[in-house]
């Protein structure tokens, strides 16, 4: 304590002679401010200006500091442990209270301490027994970061009545949770009692912060999900410089320039290290070290930290002073144990925690950005995220929107909308029914410019990426048995011109075809073909092989498709003139022109399939377009098995289930009625059945069936001659009104013939089977009769 009160000493003087040299300050400020204000004179008219200046000054008088009023909280139907103390929690407020008073003694300039502030039902609480440690049983909050960030999206912060104090009121985590809003001690009251709970050593510290700190207020920060991560530049190994090769060119540039910059960012960071050091040194006198009980005071004796460390001299020589003093007397244990939390474990539905947001949304605006957040299923199309840049900080020019999506069927992830350029990108997670990875678009509309990215894994023809222009398409492939690599094709114009163009009715004419491969290991190198051009208008195939290793040439062949006919009229099948080659390394055999002709017939069919495939491709185009339409309009959500709530189909099959088993239940105890009971019930009690009383029994039991069974028939001929009647009326009807009907009446009568010639048909159908199976009971019912261990000894030989 001595320590602490020359601490305390030394602060108060050196606050007097900052406050002695601000004196002086405004004293000098004073009187120049009182020399300027001698030399005016207020008028009349002046006045009356400064009156109506004031009078336009609305002052706004802070109210309570609870965030919840006390007609919001049913405080009947809070536990005890909220509206009362133990004396165990007794004695620990005394104990605080005497701290606060001997620290208020000691520091009268300094803010009172926070030790007991009041709960929702007024109590007097200790600040440390509002924390509720409490495990989660989500996983996701098991991370200090996201559940520091679930805390932040679940509740809505108040801002204190007064931002230079406590509150007077601190409310449990289970209130808060309750109504989703509260200030920063409850924001943190309630973050340190999970982190507790999942194992963190985490403390709640009560002190000053910025404005927009304490109000939450992020439009002066970057938003985060706009800070592109930094990439990693790897250091490429330079090859050693050969002998012959080109010299780079000379560098042009300033150096002047380079060094005026360097400077310029050499004084940045020398001021930024500047401000750290300062940071650093006002912070070096602070030690967390908590078991340090010179820089530290305990408030209850008991704790779990450890003490200062000393030297073995000066242990020895308080162990000795300490037996001699404390010779035959107990030590006295003086340790305080500190009361369980009065609040009830903390308690997150699912859903509570899958809504997250204070009625499914939040808003969180940023420098020259928003955020806006939706709980899943909120929105009928899966939108959970969007992200709005703008370009300037009123926040009006939109320059890009990033959309992220959840339970899309589709897989669509996330949207990136260019609001001024208009191109608009898609991504997708693996499962879209195309392999859809990317896809990059102006419009929506075929032929026109697009980029269309493929999971290569998913798809068997190993494509990566398509691009396609009015002009143009250019795929991408990989992992191709072909080794094919690249395909582009460059389209004319369309010879017919039709209302509506597509790759179905009206393709676009192919002009040229351009091919590149992988090399194929399995051929030499000089018949491995690395491009193949299909030049389809001018009837010419060429060709470029691989180049041989350590070679800087590589061969290529051109051949040229001719339909000219000789001097007889035969048809020209093959020339030396039709094959033109360079060769690296010339081979006999590649001369010959049934090598050349074969060669020529196996490229004109891979021509044939090449514009086969890319015909594919656009039907292909037009078929994604259509399937991303429909997609986009009808924006249908995946609904997990387990989700009872949502999931319809399988809510109506478990409904359809326990329907059908309340039926066979039914059945069953319709089974197990006594069918003579009622028949039986005639006898007097205790008097015994005679053979003609089982007789009459039985034929009664039977006439009555038998009734019953007409009844049946009789009902259902009458629903079917009465459903006759009303569709000859309605046909007599139409026959009357014909002329006069619209198409709409039309399909009335038209829908209402065919539901009633159903209904007709099945009342048809009921009523022969009733013929048929009615006989068919009636003897059954006899032979149980007949059967029954009631009256089978009277109807022994009974016909």
């Amino acid at each position: 304590m001595e320590v602490l009160k020359e601490k305390v000493e030394e602060e108060e003087a050196a606050e007097r002679e900052e406050a002695a040299e601000r004196a002086e300050r405004g004293e000098k400020i004073m009187i120049a401010s009182e020399v300027q204000k001698a030399g005016t004179i207020m008028t009349q008219q002046m006045l009356r200006d400064l009156e109506k200046k004031l009078s336009e000054i609305e002052i706004t008088v802070p109210g309570r500091d609870s965030i919840i009023s006390e007609d919001t909280v049913d405080t009947s139907k809070l536990p005890l442990s909220y509206q009362s103390n133990t004396p165990k929690e007794e004695h620990l407020l005394q104990v605080a209270d005497n701290f606060s008073r001997q620290y208020s003694h000691l520091c009268p300039d300094r803010v009172p301490l926070f030790l007991h502030p009041l709960n929702e039902c007024k109590v007097p609480k200790f600040v440390s027994t509002t924390l509720r440690p409490t495990l989660m049983p989500y996983p996701e909050l098991y991370n200090w970061d996201s559940c520091a960030q679930f805390v932040a999206d679940f509740l809505s912060m108040v801002p204190l009545s007064d931002p230079l104090k406590p509150p007077s009121y601190l409310y449990s985590s289970t209130t808060v949770i309750k109504y989703q809003k509260g200030n920063c001690f409850d924001f943190s009251t309630l973050l340190c009692s999970m982190l507790i709970g999942s194992g963190y050593d985490a403390y709640c510290v009560n002190g000053y912060g910025s404005q927009d700190l304490c109000h939450m207020d992020l439009t002066r920060e970057v938003c985060p999900l706009t800070v592109k991560p930094k990439e990693i530049v790897q250091e490429k190994e330079m090859a050693p410089p050969k002998k012959y090769s080109v010299k780079p060119p000379r560098d042009l540039s300033s150096r002047f320039e380079k060094e005026q910059e360097m400077k310029k960012q050499e004084e940045i960071r020398a001021e930024e290290e500047r401000r750290l050091r300062k940071e650093e040194a006002r912070l070096q006198d602070l030690v967390f070290d908590l078991g340090d009980p010179v820089r530290w005071e305990y408030l209850l004796l008991g704790t779990d930290k450890p003490y200062l460390s000393v030297t073995e001299e000066d242990d020895s020589d308080l162990n000795d002073d300490d037996d001699v003093e404390n010779l035959g007397k107990e030590e006295e244990d003086k340790s305080f144990d500190m009361p369980h939390s009065w609040v009830e474990q903390i308690e997150i539905t699912p859903e509570a925690f899958e809504t997250r947001c204070p009625n499914g949304k939040k808003v969180i605006h940023y420098k020259q950005a928003k955020l806006e957040k939706w709980t899943p299923y909120l929105n009928s199309n899966g939108l959970v995220c969007r992200l709005s840049t703008y370009r300037d900080l009123e926040c009006t020019q939109i320059l890009e929107i990033k959309e992220w999506y959840q339970n899309r069927e589709n897989m669509l992830e996330l949207k990136h909308i260019n609001e001024i350029t208009g191109l608009v990108v898609d991504y997708f997670k693996p499962g879209h029914p195309q392999a859809l990875r990317a896809h990059s678009y102006t419009s929506m509309q075929p032929e026109t410019d697009r980029i269309m990215e493929f999971y290569e894994k998913a798809r068997v023809d190993g494509l990566i990426k398509r691009e396609e222009t009015p002009k143009t398409m250019t795929e991408y492939y990989q992992g191709r048995a072909d080794f094919l690599s690249y395909r582009h094709v460059n389209f004319g114009p369309r010879v017919k011109k039709l209302a509506l163009n597509s790759a179905e009715s009206n393709p676009r004419p192919m002009v040229k075809i351009t091919e590149r491969f992988f090399r194929n290991s399995a051929k030499p190198a000089d018949e491995d073909v690395a491009e193949r051009v299909f030049l389809i208008l001018e009837e010419r195939i060429q060709l470029r092989y691989h180049c041989r290793e350590d070679y800087i040439t590589a061969s290529k062949r051109e051949f040229l498709q001719r339909t000219d006919v000789d001097s007889k009229g035969n048809k020209i099948i093959m020339t030396p003139d039709m094959c033109v080659s360079f060769e690296v390394e010339p081979m006999e055999y590649t001369k010959k022109l049934l090598y050349q002709y074969e060669a020529m017939m196996q490229l004109k069919n891979e021509e044939k399939l090449s514009r086969h495939q890319a015909w594919e491709s656009e039907l292909e185009v037009l078929e994604i377009l259509k399937l991303l339409e429909e997609e986009e309009a009808a924006h249908t959500l995946t609904i997990s098995i387990y989700d009872t709530k949502r999931n319809e189909k399988s809510r109506e099959h478990r409904e359809a289930m326990e329907r059908v088993m309340h039926e066979e239940h039914m059945r069953q105890v319709e089974a197990q009625l006594d069918y003579l009971a009622p028949f039986l019930a005639q006898l007097l009690p205790g008097e015994k059945l005679t053979r003609g009383q089982a007789v009459r029994l039985k034929e009664e039991c039977l006439n009555d069936f038998k009734q019953r069974l007409i009844d049946k028939a009789n009902l259902i001929q009458a629903r079917f001659e009465k459903e006759t009647q009303e569709l000859q009326k309605k046909q007599q009807w139409y026959q009357e009104n014909q002329v006069t009907l619209t198409a709409k009446d039309e399909d009335l009568y038209l829908s209402y013939c065919s539901q009633a010639m159903f209904r007709i048909h099945i009342l048809e159908q009921r009523l022969n089977r009733h013929k048929e199976l009615a006989p068919l009971k009636y003897l059954a019912l006899e032979e149980k009769l007949h059967k029954d261990p009631r009256l089978v000894e009277f109807l022994r030989g009974y016909v």
